[in-house]
């Protein structure tokens, strides 16, 4: 038995340049019209560099970019579930030109592209799709809703990681280097745990019980940018490290990240983590509650029911899916809905709102909801924001004098 193959049956397919090859397109990019891209297209356009969306070789045309809103399959048939798409307001480029793709924040050349085709599209169609509302509360809504007057494809060649791999070192891992891993380790069964929020007993549970019956589990940090009021990576990273560190067994876990920005976009955004974690080299992606959701926007489940509703060979990747977890008192331990008989009343369950809340004041969270080592993490964290908005305040209060 060997690893899961890359998605579309083949092999990796990362699209970043090297060597001869890379200095003599970072030469051309310099001479190139130059096209900003958004934060979630600098994401995708690493994860295309790294072989994370294997077999694609850029951005999607308009049959591909309709085919995968309306059935998740592209004009050549192959599954995928959110469309990968660039989008600009340059009237000026034309089909057939060749552009610089660079950072919108940084301004670094991150890839050239060959433009073979420039389209509109109904935003509004692709949001209720894709995301299943037009709500611009919804934090994909407002992504889509804020792209470009036109959407553009064509192959690129990738020059950059984008810094994340001088920012997290070795916690940035290539497809083809967390598959080396898993071989070095001995790994066939491998799920793949994603997160964008530390890790709580109930998150330490879920990795646990696919522990049992899996080779290993990939703990899959989110890298790039979240929502007003999450946990940054680096945080996130010290607190799941001192986790696994302290609680885990030896060899059964592997920390790694990678560079997307979430979209938020529940159901349709697991089978895409499930989709790259094919790529990474995972046989099964952990699916609990909420998964990938934002707000009321999804049922609690959704993304573990919507693996049922797509072709059994759509992906080689299967769901694990686990129902809501928990410490509930009267079983004296972790649990699920699944096993445990007992009422909500026994169980300890905090608020995302009541952990920050705690959080920022410095309260010590219940050890049966996290780890001390975990939330000691987190309270340093809080208590540096507080530190800063009181410098903040101060600075404001000298101005106004």
């Amino acid at each position: 038995m060997s690893l899961v193959n890359p998605h579309g049956g083949g092999s990796l397919k990362p699209l970043l340049l090297s060597g001869a090859a890379l200095e003599a397109e970072q030469k051309r990019a310099a001479g190139l019209p130059k096209l900003q891209v958004s934060s979630r297209e600098s994401g995708d356009i690493i994860m295309l560099g790294i072989g994370g969306f294997t077999p694609l070789d850029g951005f999607m045309t308009h049959s591909d970019w309709q085919g995968v809103c309306d059935g998740m399959k592209m004009a050549n048939g192959l599954f995928w579930p959110i469309p990968v798409t660039l989008s600009t307001d340059d009237e000026g480029i034309k089909v057939g030109d060749d552009v610089a793709l660079a950072d919108g924040e940084t301004g670094e050349i991150l890839a050239t592209m060959s433009v073979t085709e420039k389209y509109g599209i109904d935003k509004a169609h692709e949001c209720m799709e894709v995301y299943k509302t037009t709500d611009m509360e919804h934090p994909g809504v407002k992504m889509v809703m804020a792209q470009g007057k036109y959407n553009l494809a064509g192959p690129i060649k990738v020059l950059s990681t984008g810094g994340f791999k001088e920012k997290y070192g070795e916690q940035f891992m290539t497809p083809a280097e967390t598959r080396a891993k898993f071989e070095q380790m001995g790994w066939k069964r491998v799920a793949a745990f994603q997160t964008r929020n530390p890790m709580h007993r109930s998150h330490e549970y879920l990795a646990k019980i696919a522990i049992e019956t899996m080779d290993g589990v990939l703990i899959h940090s989110l890298l790039g940018n979240l929502k007003p009021g999450d946990i940054p990576a680096e945080v996130r990273s010290e607190a799941i490290e001192v986790l696994t560190k302290n609680y885990f067994a030896p060899n059964t876990t592997i920390q790694a990240g990678y560079p997307l920005d979430m979209r938020y976009a529940g159901p349709r955004e697991a089978l895409l983590h499930a989709l790259f974690r094919q790529n990474y080299g995972c046989s099964h992606l952990i699916v609990g509650r909420d998964h990938a959701g934002v707000g009321d926007f999804y049922g609690p489940f959704d993304a573990q029911k919507i693996f049922d509703e797509i072709p059994k060979d759509a992906l080689e990747t299967k769901n694990m899916n686990i129902d809501w977890t928990f410490w509930c008192k009267k079983c004296g331990g972790m649990a699920s809905q699944r096993t445990c008989p007992h009422t909500k009343d026994d169980r300890i369950l905090l608020s995302g709102t009541k952990v920050r809340s705690m959080l920022s004041e410095g309260q010590d969270l219940p050890v049966e909801f996290s780890r001390p080592e975990v939330a000691k993490v987190l309270q340093k964290y809080y208590a540096s924001l507080s530190a800063e908005q009181n410098v903040k305040v101060e600075l404001k209060g000298h101005s106004a004098a």
